[in-house]
């Protein structure tokens, strides 16, 4: 037994059993679109799956690993286009499991692009997400902060990028510090996309870091439509530094997972949440 790809769905994202599979290069090939599907694939899983042994699923991750399409960890692997070197590390981002989440936030964030216009992409994994869900040729002008946005923009065709000096932060790659916040003095945006460590009803969008809390903060300031991007894990968190209030943002697209109830609080407050 083997494999297939499937249209990735919220209820049953990745592969499903049909039928044999010939050549260790298919299997390879489903291999990835599973990890890239789930953010994560297992030996156990895939050799069950495959129905052949368990050190056969191995020496294809083997493999694999040594192309670059995933990293070996232990009893499975991750695809390394989950996210970026430069952002493997940050916040958030060393559990997987929310991978797919993040993906479905960063999708739904792409109806608010603005045709032809100029947006801020922050820092982090799921801002990290919607660049790489920008289509080809997208006719934006892009202006970020971090070394990971900025690259794999970069690397899609038909987009102005603006990459923002100064000191850059380790391990997150992002760019902080009095030049960037200074050349965003004069630069006005057409949407703001903004990550955050928290958000709640009492204290508002926070962060640990108080670099972070001025990059921020300049952000917000040169936008007129601010558009936060968090999954659900990140509800009811709070952290060191306030860079936002409620009031300061226009929309949170956040994930399923976020309860009704919460929906509600933020809704009475003005902050409009869309749960992808």
């Amino acid at each position: 037994m083997s494999i297939e790809p499937t249209i990735p769905s919220p209820e049953r994202p990745g592969l499903r059993v049909v039928g044999p599979v010939k050549y260790a290069a298919e299997r390879q090939r489903l291999i990835v679109a599973e990890a890239r599907a789930n953010g994560r694939v297992e030996v156990t899983d895939l050799a069950r799956r495959f129905d052949v042994t368990g050190e056969t699923i191995r020496r294809d991750l083997t493999v694999l690993e040594r192309r670059g399409q995933v990293r070996r960890v232990h009893g499975g692997a991750l695809p390394v286009d989950v996210a970026p070197a430069a952002t493997r590390h940050t916040p958030g981002l060393s559990h997987e499991g929310y991978a797919v989440q993040k993906r479905r936030i960063a999708r739904r964030a792409l109806e608010e692009l603005p045709a032809g216009g100029t947006i801020l992409l922050d820092g982090g994994t799921t801002t990290w997400a919607l660049a790489d869900a920008l289509p080809d040729g997208g006719g934006l002008t892009v202006v970020t902060n971090n070394l990971a946005v900025a690259s794999t923009v970069f690397a899609k065709g038909g987009y102005e990028l603006f990459m923002l000096g100064g000191r850059v932060r380790r391990p997150a790659g992002d760019v902080v510090g009095m030049w960037a916040t200074e050349a965003l003095a004069d630069v006005c945006v057409d949407v703001a996309f903004l990550g955050t460590n928290g958000f709640s009803v009492d204290r508002g969008l926070t962060t640990p870091h108080e670099s972070e809390l001025v990059a921020k903060r300049a952000f917000v300031a040169c936008a007129p439509r601010v558009v936060v991007l968090a999954d659900s894990t990140k509800a009811g968190a709070v952290t060191f530094h306030r860079f936002a209030s409620l009031d300061e943002v226009d929309l949170l697209i956040t994930d399923s997972d976020l309860p009704e109830s919460s929906v509600g609080d933020f809704d009475a407050l003005g902050l409009e949440v869309v749960r992808a």
